[in-house]
């Protein structure tokens, strides 16, 4: 061959186990996607979604500080003498303001007290102790892990998408495709020419290798003519005329070899050529293994456990903010409700028939609205 079709010398002068990485550079040189390729296959990165925005958050978020002000008023007035007769229902409104506000701050402050306690303290404390979610983050783990392995990342639901997105059918067309361009060219069939000489010229120069083929091939030879006695004269004949034993000859034949190789080499080609139809032709074939490698490789996999070991490594505070940002609004919401639930509560305790008459009329109304409009 010419000096422009020689490989690397890496690969001439290599072992067995040198030759093999040879093959592997030169697989990697050609096979390897362009970076057009690679960019057509990239997949738009998705953004974690933004946390939802409550609207009644913004309406819930002043009356923590209007009761506080409320509270304040309460020592300076506080409906002091004032009453009202409704329905021949007498009202006092004597220490009215005093009343609900204390009431809605403790229902705030009793909320924020709860939410607080779910993640601090971070770490145990001799008085205050722990918070619930830090105090419990293995048992948290080991929940959060199980219900993930049970019912969303399982073995037979990976499977089912993989059989559902057809990505099996789809890399396998475009691997072909890129097989055929690489195959095709020219540089690449000298390569793997030239690998496959140099390679069988590394074995065949090997004695050991020689010797054992050689007595391989005597040892058949004999077998097969054991019962044929004509045979097996013409060949004692033919070796004693060649002056050597019939395991000499078949080593002097593997020596040739190389040459026998190189002068036939060009015969790749044609199964280069006939490759991609091959493959194409028993696409099916190859789509089942690979499936049944896939569900091999899935079926291995312990969901369970990787997640748990993932979740052990959160430290305390890594853990609240996961939690945090996943529910920060809602904590929110009902710390800021404990505020408005507390005022309901401080109109009962100052006048309770009329309060409890009221609130289940209203909350009775928003029930049969909210239930309308659901339907």
């Amino acid at each position: 061959m010419s000096d422009s079709q020689k490989i690397p010398k890496t690969i001439q002068d290599d072992s067995d186990r040198g030759s093999i990485k040879g093959l592997g550079q030169l697989l990697y040189k050609h096979l390897q996607p362009n970076r057009s390729e690679i960019k057509g296959q990239q997949k738009v990165a998705v953004g974690v979604p933004a946390a939802e925005k409550l609207w009644i958050l913004t309406i819930l978020k002043p009356i923590p500080w209007i009761l506080l002000s409320i509270f304040v008023v309460s020592f300076i007035w506080d409906f002091q003498g004032v009453s009202v007769s409704i329905l021949g229902i007498d009202l006092n409104f004597d220490g009215i303001l005093k009343i609900i506000s204390v009431s809605g701050m403790i229902g705030f402050l009793t909320n924020w007290i709860a939410i607080t306690m779910l993640f601090r303290p971070l770490n145990k404390r001799p008085l205050l102790g722990q918070g619930l979610i830090p105090a419990h983050k293995e048992r948290i783990a080991y929940r959060l892990a199980f219900a993930v392995s049970e019912d969303l990342i399982n073995p037979d639901l990976i499977n089912q998408k993989i059989k559902d997105s057809k990505a099996i059918q789809k890399y396998r067309k475009l691997t072909l495709s890129h097989l055929k361009r690489v195959t095709t060219t020219s540089e690449f069939r000298n390569d793997l020419k030239e690998w496959i000489t140099n390679y069988i010229q590394s074995i065949v120069q090997k004695p050991e290798f020689r010797n054992r083929i050689s007595e391989q091939i005597v040892l058949d030879i004999e077998n097969s003519l054991e019962d044929k006695v004509l045979e097996k004269a013409a060949l004692k004949t033919y070796t004693f005329f060649r002056g050597q034993n019939l395991h000499a000859f078949i080593e002097e034949l593997l020596q040739k070899l190389p040459i026998t190789a190189e002068r036939n080499i060009n015969y790749l080609d044609e199964y280069l050529d006939d490759l991609p139809g091959k493959i194409d032709s028993n696409s099916d074939q190859i789509d089942e293994v690979i499936l049944q490698v896939l569900n091999r490789l899935v079926n291995q996999l312990n969901v369970q456990k990787l997640v748990e070991e993932n979740l052990k490594k959160y430290d305390e505070k890594k853990l609240e903010n996961m939690i945090r940002n996943a529910t920060n609004e809602q904590l929110k919401t009902i710390q800021y409700l404990g505020a408005v639930l507390g005022t309901i509560g401080g109109l009962v305790i100052w006048e309770p028939l009329l309060s409890l008459l009221l609130l289940s009329t209203l909350f009775g109304s928003v029930y049969l609205i909210d239930r309308v409009m659901f339907e």
